[in-house]
């Protein structure tokens, strides 16, 4: 990752509702418009853990 993609990120998100059991669970999908690179989670925790590490990489690439 370059210093300038680490200052700004855009992701194209998608959320769906599925239900498991009697569960109803969020999926999520993010791709990236300049690569066209996907990634999918599970759930919405994966989904925050992460940006949240895409965020903090880019935090020490800039240093």
């Amino acid at each position: 990752m370059t210093i300038k993609q680490g200052r700004y990120q855009s992701y194209l998100l998608r959320l769906w509702r599925t239900q498991s059991d009697e569960q109803i669970l969020w999926r999520a999908s993010l791709e990236s418009p300049g690569t066209g690179e996907r990634h999918g989670f599970a759930d919405l925790q994966e989904l925050f853990h992460f940006l949240q590490t895409q965020t903090e990489q880019a935090g020490t690439e800039e240093k």
